[in-house]
């Protein structure tokens, strides 16, 4: 049997916040990996949202 071990990648979730504050039907997500050993801080990336229309700031939601 292969041994289960706890890995150092968390799966993370991803959300506009432009979109979150302007009050608009929808939510932009996205779904991500990182590693919790050399990323203990919580990740802000710039990611395309399709409701907007343009590259916004997605902050870790969790």
């Amino acid at each position: 049997m292969a041994k289960k071990s706890k890995g150092n990648r968390v799966q993370v979730i991803l959300e506009c916040t432009e979109h979150k504050n302007s009050g608009m039907a929808g939510m932009s997500r996205y779904i991500t990996t990182k590693n919790r050993k050399n990323t203990t801080q919580r990740i802000e990336l710039k990611k395309y949202n399709p409701i907007l229309k343009r590259s916004t700031v997605h902050k870790e939601v969790k």
